[in-house]
């Protein structure tokens, strides 16, 4: 069994089909020494004005002996291409692996079946994991709803959704931890009055953000990226192409909002939060949503923290109170 990097989403089905195991190294970089993976990337030539994202992903690749990822060529961040060539320069081995732009069915069942076949399965066994696997998103989705009504807190929330990208290399366990915490949840009372806030955008390398914004009286409710991570509308599709084609993540920003502000209207969301990482290319998203979207909206822009500095901290609660008073 071979560890496979994996820099986001992707079709796991496959991975867990040919008898290997995802590994997903932005939760890798999340939960670790943020400044020893980026130094390295810096160190060997990375500029200082590049997101912290891709400097963590090859540092993790280099000082943690990944030997082979997927390179997500279309459909996530625009420097992946660059970094896979160097990342190969390195002696590490790439598949390649892209979300068409079209988001046509037929043009992603051409990528999918040439990605099975880079791996060596079939359909029929990727369907196999397909049913494996959703079996545990339908119980992360059940925490999700629970997130509604306070009975899990934000962090958690995000944590299990965000984990559903590689169910961290191990499903059976990845599935234990996630009955407890359901278990736990059913227990608790629903929370009252509470301001309701939406996380837009991509996962945070901050994630005090989610304990901060609970210590003013405030809960995170929905979890855009981080829910699309979970496939929460996986009964809709009859197939693996079916389920990766309503994955709004890779695609553009209509199809996007199409589910976003159904998703926003259902939680009663009383203000949006759009995260964004420093000197990545979704910052532009940030003018789109703030057009479109009819709530309380803040954008926090962070580089390679893992803590809120004092001046996010301020606005962040700024935000809150104002929503406050609204309500």
């Amino acid at each position: 069994m071979k560890k496979i990097g994996i820099t986001t989403t992707v079709p796991v089905e496959v991975i867990y089909a040919s008898g290997n195991m995802p590994i997903d190294l932005n939760n890798i970089l999340s939960s670790g020494e943020v400044d020893k993976y980026i130094e390295i990337a810096e160190r060997d030539g990375f500029p200082k004005s590049m997101c912290a994202w891709i400097k963590g992903i090859y540092g993790v690749c280099l000082s943690e002996g990944v030997s082979e990822i997927i390179g997500v060529l279309e459909g996530d961040c625009s420097n992946t291409a660059s970094l896979i060539e160097i990342l190969k320069l390195k002696g590490i081995s790439v598949v390649d692996f892209s979300y068409p732009k079209s988001r046509d069915l037929e043009d992603i069942k051409k990528n999918f079946k040439k990605f099975m076949k880079s791996f060596g399965v079939s359909q029929l066994e990727v369907e196999s994991w397909r049913d494996r696997l959703n079996i545990i998103r339908e119980k992360v989705k059940e925490l999700d709803e629970l997130s509604k009504e306070g009975k899990i807190s934000s962090k958690d929330s995000h944590l299990f959704q965000v984990s559903c990208s590689d169910f961290w290399g191990n499903p059976d366990n990845f599935e234990k931890e996630v009955e407890n915490k359901l278990w736990e949840a059913r227990q608790k009372k629903s929370q009252e009055k509470v301001i309701r806030l939406a996380y837009l955008g991509v996962p945070p390398l901050a994630e005090d953000i989610y304990e901060y914004i609970e210590s003013k009286g405030a809960i995170v409710v929905f979890n855009e990226v981080q829910r699309e991570f979970a496939f929460p509308r996986w009964r809709n599709a009859k197939n693996i192409f079916e389920q990766y084609l309503d994955y709004t993540y890779p695609y553009g920003m209509d199809f996007r909002l199409e589910k976003l502000e159904k998703d926003l209207e259902l939680r009663q969301i009383d203000g949006v939060i759009h995260y964004t990482q420093k000197f990545c290319h979704r910052i532009l998203d940030n003018i789109v949503l703030k057009d479109k979207l009819t709530y309380p909206f803040i954008n926090i822009e962070i580089d390679r923290e893992q803590k809120l500095d004092e001046r996010t901290k301020l606005r962040l609660d700024s935000f809150i109170e104002m929503i406050g008073d609204m309500l």
